[in-house]
């Protein structure tokens, strides 16, 4: 059994799947990563439970747990997935004295700084060095899409929450305009999330292939998996998702001004990074008219690393620990 209120427990409750670890003096302990297939459990509480168990038990002194939903008042409802997190319930399970719930891109948010250099990789390229302490932003493709501006403050690091992967998606071709309306009849509304993300890919996928006279499904790994074979259907999605994602990243960009850099995080964000290049990520990043050559000031990359949420997790809990009483 490990040493009583010495180690600290985080989580990253995400659509499919839960990550869990522990973390000492504000460090992820690598070593203590398990993963755990959300559909094989009524909630996280028999995750914490199969985890705490799995590690011959620990007595937490914190607790802090990145939800993919909306957090209000110490509750995260999960946007993908029927749980409920509830701050107090996760004190119970872990006997933490110091507990938080994040949503999962604040989490990535305040490991920024924390990633190795060799977990970064570079897509644009800005025009000019970012002055210190300036406005960063966390784009999060997987299962669902979100983002998070980080913000360095006179009393730390704060990173906001939003859920602007509901927002609409933008509309600049007739093409983008059937897009939605196809998107709108199956579902009700046409969200970012419902074209950027792994389902997303799987419904566009269907557009492009209704739009082709030849309606057809795949799933977003056989998509994947065509579009490196040069499948037609699979390569103009591919190209369609990519444009969408450069300008929805680009509009959030106009609205956040990060000029410390735009981070993309997430499964599916990882997936499509051999083609940002080809599939011109750049260009519909920047095609905002005559705002274009502002656009410059702008980088963006992809953070590989899995588990940053945990670590973004650790340091955020290692801070709120050396507040607290």
């Amino acid at each position: 059994m490990r040493q009583r209120d010495r180690y600290s427990l985080l989580a990253d409750i995400g659509g499919t799947n839960t990550r869990v670890a522990l973390a000492e003096g504000g460090q992820m302990l690598p070593e203590t990563i398990r993963r755990y297939v959300n559909a094989e459990h009524t909630g996280l509480d028999t995750v914490l439970a199969a985890y705490l168990a799995a590690e011959g038990g620990v007595d937490c002194a914190g607790a802090c747990v990145a939800a993919a939903g909306p957090v209000r008042d110490g509750v995260a409802s999960m946007t993908n997935l029927d749980w409920t997190i509830d701050r107090d319930a996760v004190a119970r399970a872990t006997g933490a004295e110091v507990v938080a719930v994040l949503n999962d891109l604040q989490a990535q948010g305040h490991a920024l700084g924390h990633i190795a250099p060799e977990a970064l990789r570079p897509l644009v390229r800005a025009s000019s060095t970012p002055a210190h302490g300036a406005s960063q932003l966390v784009v999060g493709v997987g299962t669902g899409f979100n983002a998070a501006p980080v913000h360095e403050a006179p009393g730390g690091r704060l990173v906001v929450a939003s859920e602007c992967g509901h927002a609409s998606l933008p509309v600049r071709t007739e093409a983008d305009l059937r897009l939605i309306r196809f998107i709108e009849s199956a579902h009700g509304f046409p969200g970012v999330e419902d074209v950027l993300s792994g389902r997303g890919l799987e419904r566009l996928f269907t557009w492009v292939s209704t739009e082709a006279g030849a309606p057809r499904k795949l799933r977003a790994a056989e998509i994947m998996t065509a579009m490196a074979a040069d499948d037609a259907l699979a390569v103009a999605t591919g190209r369609i998702f990519v444009r969408l994602l450069g300008t929805v990243v680009g509009n959030l960009s106009l609205i956040h001004l990060p000029f410390g850099g735009i981070w993309l995080i997430g499964g599916v964000a990882r997936a499509f990074t051999p083609y940002m290049e080809r599939f011109g990520f750049a260009e519909a990043f920047r095609d905002k008219g005559r705002f274009e050559d502002f656009m410059r000031d702008f980088s963006v990359s992809v953070i590989e690393d899995d588990y940053a949420a945990l670590t973004g997790c650790a340091h955020h809990l290692q801070g709120l620990m050396h507040k607290s009483p």
